[in-house]
């Protein structure tokens, strides 16, 4: 039984296969076409997901889409009268969904009536819910999927039990936990599609002073919330979007409205200093979202009794409110799958259709994020055979299993700043430990020099630490296992000193912590790193400069190459860089090269 997911046509083009009730694969096409949050039609992505499984478009008998037409068809009539511009735009997208048996007839060089697979649609929140969910390690669990605005719904809570997920409720258009962050964050300056999460990163900088005027723009109301729609803009004539084209990142135009600056201020300029208002503004915008959250999730809590919580949709994503949910809700086991944002429905819309359509017992849980590509060894070689590093001077070493990780910990050890590229690509939009970059978090100036040397980033924005699970609550004030860097913990006091460069300025750490069953190779490098230092612990970044996190050898060797990592680790090969007079590694090659047997 192999039923095939595919999130397209809308940001984080998606695909995930699932065969007998098992995960296979899950990949966004942005890893491919190396455009950031890619929408448009995932061949790619799809490509990979039935090369792995090693069937063909013929063999799949199920194809699950996220997206339903019929999904609140009344409010959809209601606002196509309001909005008659929104509403083409949206036939547009839907004629799209419509033609997605031909696009893949024609994709893959086969005969429409070849497909024998049964499509399904599946509305966009159930697909979140069963994201989380059906591969959580929960029987039961109350469920929250919390978003921007798909299916004319952003907002959905359940229960799941067994093979059944029950709703209980829903927010509409126009109300948005999302379209809230989103429109704030774009009045804040950071205009691009994805930029939530560095607002997130400039609350920790700031005090909620405008607190009671958020309380204004974001309303609870009963089990709910509601938007105070004169800050707002998209209820009056829809949000301006692009989510066709995989060749461009996503845009989303203007969301908040005049009366919002003349509440606020002027909005800043993307160019503009960040100056202490914005910061102060951030910590309003997310210390609102926590109260709504915390209440939405604490009223589940009470009504049921359970426990046990899973997250999805974009807002799950905000590891600060995450973390927290322990405490202010009373949550003892909280699950969120890596890809919990748009990506994730692809893989919920396959496990929906496996479950609650087909009714099969649950067999998988997810334990870990690696079900994207993988590269041999002979594969990596070419790579760096293509790309001239046995040729240009660069001091190349390949190392057995047993020696790999000793190296690389010491080259850390002494300030290396390390690119990681090991086994299969994760799935969402963290890297665990297999397309990453390393660093020493003792050293407070390793921040700067990420930010600097390689990420080219805002210097607010913290980096994580991922630390072995069994020291989680050795170094942090809570030890529930965040395997997939979803959550952000308060550091134990005594333990500033040993990750300074990856403490956030509000004394947390959104932690990975890593497990041996899960990520042997990277829990042995740590490991090593742990017995030469004392701190089992390491800076983790995405393998990346202002793009996709790599997925092949040859990206990693690029991106290795144009900054100024020291070292890169690729499967057993070990590289380096010659240091410059100034102390930083090169951008280009000018040492011996050698080989060291296995």
């Amino acid at each position: 039984m192999n039923i095939l997911g595919i999130n397209a046509y809308h940001a984080n083009a998606s695909a995930a296969l699932v065969s007998d009730g098992q995960l296979v694969a899950a990949v966004e096409e942005e890893r491919f076409n190396r455009v950031m949050y890619a929408a448009g039609f995932p061949v790619s992505a799809i490509r990979y997901c039935l090369k792995t499984a090693g069937i063909t478009l013929n063999e799949v008998d199920h194809i699950a889409i996220p997206r339903s037409p019929w999904a609140r068809m009344g409010t959809k009539l209601v606002y196509a009268l309001r909005m008659p511009g929104f509403t083409r735009e949206r036939i547009k997208v839907l004629s799209s969904f419509a033609g997605i048996p031909e696009t893949l007839a024609e994709a893959f060089d086969t005969d429409l009536k070849g497909i024998r697979a049964q499509f399904h649609r599946v509305e966009h929140h159930r697909a979140h819910l069963a994201s989380a969910f059906f591969v959580s390690p929960f029987d039961e669990a109350e469920l929250l999927s919390a978003d921007g605005l798909r299916d004319f719904a952003s907002t959905m809570w359940a229960t799941g039990e067994g093979l059944r997920i029950h709703v209980h409720g829903s927010i509409a258009f126009p109300h948005s936990l999302g379209i809230y962050y989103t429109a704030l964050t774009q009045y804040l300056g950071f205009l691009k599609f994805g930029d939530e999460y560095k607002v997130m990163g400039l609350s920790a900088f700031g005090d909620p002073v405008y607190l009671d005027e958020f309380r204004r723009i974001l309303v609870g109301e009963g089990k709910g919330f509601r938007l105070g729609l004169k800050y707002f803009s998209h209820y009056r004539h829809g949000t301006e979007m692009s989510w066709r084209d995989a060749e461009q990142t996503p845009e989303l135009g203007r969301l908040f409205s005049s009366y919002l600056e003349k509440r606020l201020g002027p909005s800043r300029p993307a160019e503009a200093p960040v100056e202490q208002k914005h910061k102060d503004i951030a910590a309003s915008l997310q210390a609102r979202l926590e109260e709504v959250l915390f209440q939405l999730v604490t009223e589940q809590r009470e009504r049921s009794g359970r426990k046990a919580l899973c997250l999805a949709g974009g807002v799950a994503l905000n590891c600060v409110a995450n973390g927290k949910l322990f405490d202010q809700a009373s949550f003892d086991q909280i699950f969120v799958q890596p890809a919990a944002g748009d990506a994730g429905l692809a893989l919920g819309a396959a496990f929906h259709v496996y479950h609650e359509i087909l009714g099969h017992p649950r067999r998988f849980q997810m334990r870990h994020a690696y079900w994207g590509p993988e590269y041999s060894a002979a594969q990596i070689r070419t790579a760096m055979e293509e790309k001239r590093i046995f040729k240009d001077g660069l001091d190349t070493s390949e190392l057995s299993d047993e020696k790999i990780a000793h190296a690389t910990a010491q080259y850390i050890s002494e300030g290396d700043v390390v690119g990681w590229f090991s086994g299969r690509a994760e799935w969402g939009p963290r890297a665990l430990g297999n397309r990453s970059i390393l660093a020493d978090p003792r050293r407070a100036e390793m921040k700067e020099i990420l930010n600097r040397r390689i990420k080219r980033r805002e210097a607010f924005r913290p980096f994580a630490p991922s630390v072995l699970a069994g020291s989680t609550g050795e170094f942090f004030k809570q030890s529930h296992p965040s395997p997939f860097m979803t959550f952000a913990y308060p550091l134990r006091q005594e333990k500033r000193n040993a990750l300074l460069a990856a403490t956030h300025v509000d004394g947390t750490c959104r932690l990975q912590t890593v497990d041996r069953d899960a990520n042997p190779r990277f829990w042995r490098l740590i490991s090593e790193f742990g017995r030469l230092t004392g701190i089992p612990a390491l800076i983790n970044t995405s393998f990346n400069d202002n793009e996709p996190i790599v997925c092949a050898p040859g990206e990693a060797i690029d991106c290795f190459l144009r900054t100024h990592m020291d070292t890169l680790v690729m499967g057993n090969y070990i590289v380096r860089k010659p240091r410059a007079a100034d102390g930083e590694r090169s951008t280009t090659g000018s040492t011996r090269v050698s080989e060291v047997s296995r």
